[in-house]
C-alpha cells in the first residue's frame, strides 16, 4: 500500500523518480508544499475542511489521508488553491525595481576559491596559516574584507536574480509552483516536478571536451600565442589573471594574428556549445555526475544554462537580462507538451553512491 509513510520514505531517501508518474505521489508533494501554518489555515478555511490534529506534521498526514479518498478531485482542489496563493505572491514582487537593483553589480568576483563554503575558505587561508595576531589583523584591510564583500555581493546577486527567473516560470499557466518551499521541487510543469538550476556552460566541461577533441588547454594555447605575438604577461599571477591579461592585450593589439587567436578560441567554444544544444542529455548527465558532493541530489532538474558567446565569462550578466530570458523561457514552456517522458529520462552514476540514479531532466539554453 502506497500510504503516507511510503512517499515520505521515498522523499527522504532522495528516490524521487516514482513521484513523476504517480498521481498519489504528486498529491503528496503538492500537499507538502502547503504545510505551512498560514497556508494550511487558509486552505482548510476556504475549502471548509476540519482537521483534528494541531501539529503541522500530523496535519500533513491527516490532510493527505483525506485527499487520498478522491485523488483526482484533491489534485484539482490543491492546484486551484496553489495557483491563487501564487498569484498573491507574484503580485507582491516588483520585478522592474528588483532588476534595476541587480544592474548595480558591475563585477562578479568571489574574491577567493569558493568551491567550499566561505568559512572553510577563511579557515584554510587565514586561521590556520597565520600564527601572528597582528599579521591576521592586517589581512582584514587588504584581503579578508574584500573576500567577504565579494562573497556576500555575489550571493545576493545569485539569490535575487533566481527569484526574478523563478517569477517568469511561475507566471506561466502550465506551471504550478510550490507556494511553500520544499526541498528538491520548485514547481511542476504539466504535473512533472522540477528543481530549477540556473548555471552556465561549466569551465570544467569545456576543459573535458577540449581534451576529448584534441584541442590544447586554453591557457597553454594562449601563453604560446602570446609569446609568438611578443606579448608580455605576469607569469607569477593566478591562472585566471594571466588568462585575462593575455586576452585583453590581444584585444588591444588588434592585429591579424591576435584576432585569429581570439577567433579560434571562440569558434572552439561555440563548437562545444552547439553539440550540447543538439543533444542536451550529454551536458545534463555531466551536470548530475559532477555536482558537489555536499549538495548531491537525484531529483528531476530543469537546467537553465546561460551563455554569452561574446565573452563566456560575462554569462553571469544574463541572469538579469529579462529581454532575453523571458521569451526563451516562455517559448520552452509553451511547447513543453511536445516533450516525451523517455526524451527527458537520464541515468547517471555518482562517485561513492552504490547504485545508478534515474531522473527526468532538460536544459533551456539562453544564448546571447
Amino acid at each position: 500500500m502506497k500510504d503516507f509513510n511510503y512517499w515520505k520514505k521515498l522523499y527522504e531517501s532522495e528516490k524521487l523518480e516514482e513521484f513523476s508518474n504517480d498521481k498519489t505521489g504528486l498529491l503528496w508533494l503538492k500537499t507538502k508544499s502547503i504545510i505551512r501554518k498560514e497556508l494550511i489555515s487558509e486552505f482548510i478555511k476556504v475549502n471548509e475542511i476540519t482537521l483534528y490534529e494541531t501539529a503541522l506534521a500530523k496535519q500533513f498526514i491527516e490532510l493527505f489521508d483525506l485527499f487520498c479518498k478522491d485523488i483526482s478531485k484533491s489534485n484539482k482542489l490543491l492546484n486551484e488553491f496553489i495557483k491563487t496563493e501564487n498569484q498573491k505572491q507574484v503580485q507582491t514582487l516588483d520585478t522592474t525595481q528588483l532588476v534595476s537593483e541587480l544592474y548595480k553589480l558591475k563585477n562578479f568576483e568571489w574574491g577567493g576559491d569558493y568551491q567550499n563554503s566561505l568559512d572553510k575558505y577563511l579557515v584554510s587561508r587565514y586561521v590556520k596559516v597565520h600564527k601572528s595576531f597582528d599579521t591576521l589583523i592586517s589581512k582584514f584591510e587588504t584581503e579578508i574584507n574584500i573576500a567577504v564583500q565579494g562573497y556576500v555581493l555575489n550571493s545576493w546577486y545569485n539569490h535575487w536574480s533566481s527569484i526574478v527567473i523563478e517569477h517568469i516560470f511561475k507566471s506561466h499557466p502550465k506551471v504550478l509552483p510550490t507556494v511553500g518551499q520544499i526541498k528538491s521541487v520548485d514547481f511542476f510543469i504539466n504535473d512533472v516536478p522540477f528543481d530549477l538550476k540556473v548555471t552556465y556552460l561549466p569551465a570544467e566541461y569545456i576543459k573535458d571536451k577540449r581534451k576529448e577533441k584534441g584541442f590544447s588547454v586554453e591557457l597553454t594555447f594562449l601563453k604560446k600565442k602570446a609569446d609568438e605575438a611578443q606579448i608580455s604577461f605576469d607569469k607569477t599571477a593566478k591562472p585566471s589573471d594571466i588568462f585575462y591579461e593575455i586576452i585583453e592585450k590581444m584585444k588591444d593589439k588588434n592585429d591579424e594574428f591576435c584576432l585569429d587567436v581570439l577567433t579560434t578560441l571562440k569558434s572552439e567554444k561555440l563548437e562545444i556549445l552547439k553539440e550540447v544544444q543538439n543533444n542536451p542529455k550529454i551536458l545534463a548527465t555531466w551536470l548530475y555526475e559532477n555536482q558537489g558532493e555536499m549538495r548531491f541530489g537525484s531529483e528531476n532538474r530543469l537546467f537553465l544554462v546561460l551563455v554569452d558567446t561574446d565573452d563566456f565569462n560575462n554569462s553571469w550578466k544574463l541572469k538579469r537580462n529579462l529581454d532575453l530570458l523571458r521569451p526563451t523561457i516562455l517559448s520552452y514552456l509553451d511547447n513543453f507538451q511536445n516533450k516525451k517522458t523517455d526524451d527527458l529520462k537520464v541515468t547517471f552514476e555518482f562517485k561513492g553512491k552504490p547504485h545508478p540514479f534515474t531522473a527526468l531532466t532538460d536544459i533551456i539554453f539562453v544564448v546571447k
